[in-house]
C-alpha cells in the first residue's frame, strides 16, 4: 500500500515539476523595459540557481497530490489544476527555506540547508524569490480558471498560509522561552497551524474548490485534515528520533537540537522523576551547538525506555482511524473512485512511511 501511493507521488513530481521549471526561467527573462544588461548575466545566473536550489531537489510532492487527487475525485480536469498544484509545491519550497534560517538547521532534502551554503541573508532572499514566483503563478491562475474561481484559489491560500505562519510564531516563541509546561493540547494547537491545515486540509481544499464544493463541504475536509494532520506530523516527530529517512538525514534528533516541544517529549515530561526531568530540561535548555551528539542521544533513550515513541506511533494510528471515519461519513462527495482510492492510500502511507 505504501509503495503505491509512492508511485502515485512520483506521477505528480513528473506532472508538476515541469510546471514549476517553467516559472523558474522567469527569473532570466525580463521584460524588455527592464532587461538585465550583458554585463550582469552572470549575477543574474547565480541568482536563478540560488532560487531555484529548493525546487531542484524535490520532495515527496505530498501536498500537490494532495490538491489534483481531490479536484479529480470531484471530476475536475487534472491538467486545469495543475497550476494551482505548482504553486501549493513552491510555497512548500520558500517556507521550508525560511524555516530552516529560523529553525538553524543543518540538512534539507540530503544536502546541506541552503542558508549553511550561502549565509541567510542570500538565503532568506531565496525564499522570498519563490514566494514572488507563487504569487504569479496564482495571477496566472486566474486567467487558467476565470476569475472567481482564480480568486476563490488566491483567497484559500491567503488563510492557509496565514494560519501556518501564526504557528509558527507560536512554536518559534515557545521554543524561545524554553517554555517545559506545554500539554498536549499546546502540542496539538501548533499541529493544526502548522500541519493539519497547511499538508492536508488546505491542499485538498484547494483541489475541492476547483472541483465546486460548498462550503460544508470544506468544512468537512478541514476536520478531515486536523485529524490526518496530528498524524503526519506526529509521524515526523517519532522519524525525527529514528530515522535516517532513507539515507537523506545525517543528524538523529533534530527536534532535540532545536528545543522544539513534541508530544513524545510531552508524554516523557509526564514519566519522568525529578532528576531526570531536570537533567532533559537542562539538555534542552542548551543552545544547538552546545548539545552533543551524547546528550541528545540520552533523550532519546530516556523516550525509549519510556515508551514515549510507542505512545506517539499509537496517537498517529489512533488520529488516522479517526481521520478515515470522518473520510468515509463527511467525505463521500469525493466521488471519482480512483481518486478517492488513492486518498485513501495517502492515509495509510502517512503512518506507514519511513521518510
Amino acid at each position: 500500500m505504501k509503495e503505491d501511493f509512492e508511485g502515485v507521488l512520483e506521477e505528480t513530481k513528473r506532472q508538476v515539476w515541469p510546471v514549476i521549471e517553467k516559472y523558474l526561467e522567469k527569473l532570466r527573462a525580463f521584460p524588455s523595459f527592464c532587461q538585465i544588461p550583458e554585463k550582469y548575466k552572470g549575477e543574474e545566473e547565480f541568482h536563478r540557481r540560488l532560487v531555484a536550489d529548493y525546487p531542484e531537489r524535490k520532495g515527496k510532492y505530498l501536498r500537490p497530490t494532495l490538491t489534483l487527487l481531490t479536484a479529480s475525485a470531484m471530476g475536475f480536469p487534472r491538467e486545469k489544476a495543475l497550476l494551482t498544484a505548482a504553486a501549493m509545491q513552491t510555497s512548500e519550497d520558500w517556507i521550508l527555506n525560511h524555516d530552516d534560517i529560523e529553525d538553524n538547521s543543518l540538512e534539507r532534502r540530503g544536502k546541506s540547508t541552503l542558508f549553511r551554503i550561502y549565509g541567510k541573508e542570500l538565503a532568506l532572499n531565496a525564499g522570498d524569490g519563490l514566494q514572488v514566483l507563487m504569487w504569479k503563478m496564482l495571477e496566472d491562475n486566474v486567467e487558467e480558471l476565470g476569475v472567481k474561481k482564480g480568486l476563490e484559489i488566491m483567497e484559500e491560500f491567503f488563510w492557509m498560509l496565514s494560519r501556518t505562519i501564526l504557528g509558527q510564531t507560536v512554536e518559534l516563541r515557545w521554543v524561545k522561552e524554553k517554555r517545559m509546561d506545554l500539554e498536549e493540547e499546546d502540542i496539538l494547537f501548533i499541529l493544526e497551524s502548522k500541519t493539519g491545515y497547511y499538508t492536508i486540509g488546505g491542499p485538498m481544499r484547494l483541489g475541492a474548490i476547483l472541483g465546486g464544493a460548498e462550503e460544508k463541504q470544506l468544512e468537512a475536509i478541514y476536520r478531515f485534515g486536523k485529524i490526518l494532520g496530528r498524524s503526519f506530523q506526529i509521524i515526523d516527530d517519532v522519524l525525527d528520533v529514528t530515522s535516517n529517512f532513507r539515507g537523506l538525514k545525517k543528524q538523529t534528533g533534530n527536534d532535540i537540537y532545536e528545543g522544539k516541544k513534541t508530544l513524545l517529549l510531552v508524554h516523557l515530561f509526564n514519566c519522568l522523576g525529578r532528576k531526570e526531568k531536570e537533567r532533559v530540561i537542562k539538555i534542552l535548555n542548551k543552545e544547538r551547538e552546545e548539545k552533543t551528539e551524547e546528550e541528545v542521544g540520552e533523550v532519546i533513550f530516556l523516550m525509549e525506555k519510556y515508551g514515549s515513541i510507542d505512545y506517539a506511533k499509537e496517537k498517529a494510528r489512533q488520529f488516522a482511524r479517526e481521520a478515515k471515519v470522518i473520510f468515509e461519513k463527511e467525505l463521500g462527495f469525493l466521488r471519482e473512485e480512483r481518486a478517492r482510492e488513492e486518498i485513501r492510500m495517502g492515509i495509510d502511507f502517512i503512518v506507514e512511511r519511513d521518510y
